[in-house]
């Protein structure tokens, strides 16, 4: 079910990548609402257009994209665009779905490159569950090799639009971040690709990525059961790795900060995600935080390199020096509203995974 409102645009706010910020007045009652316009699928909006708005997570107060979204401008609809390459569908069969030029498809200029490629080469892959994990191993990546260059490899199980993501517009601005791909139902990167092996295989070949990190977009979803979460892709992005011959790399989900036993410590997505949907070997850094807390999350790691049946090999990554490789990023840490301050070991555990990634390529 959709709700659907029209309102009018009263103000403009920031802007980032093909997104646009919006303060729209809803006519009936007169209530302002923070809205989102994607001005490739919709147009540039301006003060005084009429918009039609999608209100479901507002009405809902979702916390991850909790704003209203701009589905149209009624009055003054962008205009036709030219024919063009591609014919790969992104957001299939809905009201919003948008035809794009994948990077295999025979007009791309990358066709002959990718016709028969399978093979990574032994490019290092992190994986991560969560969109906040990407800024923070990229901290740990260029906290000794900061000439890498790093390809982002975006999954559909959070946000579709790459655009939603103001932390990887942030990092393309200040070239932390080669290029994007964005994969499955995913649109909007550098580059677009079917399925995460496909992404993989033009992170390398395409992008000339030195390591691939690949996590959904923003907004996880997880219904508070072992299998009901978006961030089993994680798992299987360890398995395309595998299998294309790169050096599968688990980032583990780690918290300190979030009330939910289930995810303090390392979280019950990771033991998922990376012992039972990942069925190859891959390395596990785990960060060497050195108090109580840091105490469990080592017998954590035990727990899940047993009971992956010896798949996943132990790799202890000190922390030191990582925090302030963490506060040179161009965005902020932030993770299910935490910041630093509140929640540090969830972004040195995936600064770990940077970290020791860079040390392979040393």
């Amino acid at each position: 079910m959709i709700t659907w409102r029209s309102g009018v645009v009263v103000g403009l706010g920031s802007r980032w990548s093909s997104a646009q910020q919006l303060t729209v007045q809803l006519p009936d009652d007169g209530v302002e609402v923070a809205a989102l316009a994607y001005i490739d699928l919709v147009g540039d909006p301006a003060v005084g257009d009429r918009v039609l708005l999608n209100t479901n997570a507002v009405d809902r107060r979702l916390g991850t994209g909790g704003v209203a979204l701009v589905v149209a401008l009624p009055d003054r609809l962008p205009p036709v665009p030219a024919a063009g390459d591609g014919h790969i569908m992104k957001a299939r069969y809905t009201p919003l779905q948008t035809m794009v030029l994948g990077v295999d498809e025979q007009e791309s200029p990358h066709h002959e490159l990718l016709r028969d490629a399978d093979d990574l080469g032994g490019v290092p892959v992190i994986t991560a569950d969560l969109h906040s994990a990407v800024p923070a191993v990229v901290a740990g990546l260029r906290e000794s090799r900061p000439q890498l260059d790093v390809a982002y490899v975006m999954t559909d199980g959070g946000a579709l639009p790459a655009a939603f993501s103001r932390a990887i517009s942030g990092l393309r601005d200040a070239g932390w971040l080669s290029g994007v791909v964005t994969v499955g139902q995913a649109f909007g990167g550098d580059l677009e690709a079917v399925n995460v092996h496909t992404g993989l295989l033009a992170a390398r070949h395409v992008l000339g990525a030195d390591v691939v990190v690949v996590a959904q977009g923003p907004g996880n979803l997880g219904t508070g059961t072992r299998w009901g979460f978006s961030g089993t892709s994680a798992g299987e992005a360890l398995n395309a790795a595998y299998t294309l011959g790169g050096r599968p790399i688990a980032s583990l989900r780690v918290s300190e900060g979030d009330a939910r036993e289930r995810h303090h410590g390392i979280s019950h997505h990771s033991r998922t995600a990376y012992t039972r949907v990942a069925l190859v070997p891959a390395d596990l850094p785990v960060p060497v935080i050195g108090d109580d807390f840091g105490a469990k999350v080592s017998r954590q790691a035990d727990d899940l390199v047993r009971e992956s049946d010896g798949r996943l090999r132990r790799i202890d990554v000190p922390v030191q020096g990582l925090r302030e490789a963490l506060d040179s990023s161009p965005v902020a840490m932030r993770t299910m509203g935490r910041g630093m301050d509140d929640d540090a070991a969830s972004f040195l555990a995936a600064a770990a995974a940077g970290r020791y990634a860079a040390s392979l390529l040393t």
